[in-house]
């Protein structure tokens, strides 16, 4: 079906679509699979999730693309699992150990200092990241043997909450944040002020500006959607990623000079 799709000519198709991002795709492979099933002229996400993660990948069509900074510079919402006592060089499961450690966290000792890392603080980006350095991607320098020079720079954390600990191994987290915070990196950083040393083994992206994971739908229905009815009844309308933008009632005076490139 797919290849038929690809033969198919382009259309037209404006709006969001909320992905629920499954384990072991990347987000431009989830937006290229949706485009081809849509036949969509244009498409793109708003906000990279790690192959390694799973949860809402907002995915812009047509002139909603030209609305994704919007959605990239909203806050966003993580459910997330971090194993004590292996740091690795990826900060997820994904990684090869470079440190151990015997030590393991008791509910109290993580719940301490999780102040600590709310608020505005500084973060140092893992060193498997998308972050460019002279032309190059972090990753890219640390797969190819290099340590990326990577700076710590201030990140918004808007929430950390310690949902449970699960076997006296592990603890699952949420966290509420900003643009540029990376969940990998409060993994690593809490398992090292805890003198334990950690990991994420599981991430889930539950939310990204307005659009939530109540309202993701996985690649299997979209294309089940379109591929049966032609388009998707869970298309949702450009303006769903302004939501949250202060709106102006303006004169038919004042439009008119917006019109013109005049300031109101």
């Amino acid at each position: 079906m797919t290849g038929i799709c690809s033969r198919l000519p382009k259309r037209k198709i404006d709006g969001w679509v909320v992905l629920d991002k499954s384990a072991g795709m990347t987000s431009t492979q989830a937006v290229s699979r949706l485009r081809r099933l849509a036949r969509a002229e244009k498409a793109g996400h708003a906000g990279t999730l790690d192959p390694l993660a799973t949860g809402v990948l907002p995915i812009a069509f047509g002139e909603a693309t030209k609305t994704v900074a919007f959605v990239q510079n909203s806050a966003k919402r993580y459910s997330f699992v971090v194993r004590w006592g292996e740091e690795r060089a990826t900060d997820d499961a994904e990684g090869e150990v470079v440190e151990s450690s015997a030590s393991r966290p008791g509910a109290a000792d993580i719940a301490a200092v999780l102040p600590e890392f709310t608020g505005e603080i500084w973060q140092t980006p893992p060193r498997f990241s998308a972050i460019k350095l002279d032309g190059e991607r972090a990753y890219a320098l640390a797969r190819a043997g290099f340590d990326p020079d990577l700076k710590p720079r201030p990140v918004r954390i808007d929430g950390f909450d310690l949902v449970e600990c699960l076997d006296g191994e592990s603890a699952r987290f949420d966290v509420r944040c900003g643009k540029g915070a990376y969940v990998r990196a409060l993994a690593r950083d809490i398992g090292r002020r805890l003198g334990c040393l950690g990991h994420v083994t599981e991430l889930r992206r539950t939310q990204v500006g307005p659009f939530a994971a109540t309202a993701a739908f996985s690649l299997d229905k979209l294309a089940e959607s379109w591929q049966e009815a032609g388009s998707s009844e869970h298309l949702l309308p450009v303006e769903t990623a302004l939501v949250d933008i202060p709106a102006l009632a303006l004169t038919g005076v004042q439009a008119e000079r917006l019109r013109q490139g005049q300031s109101v």
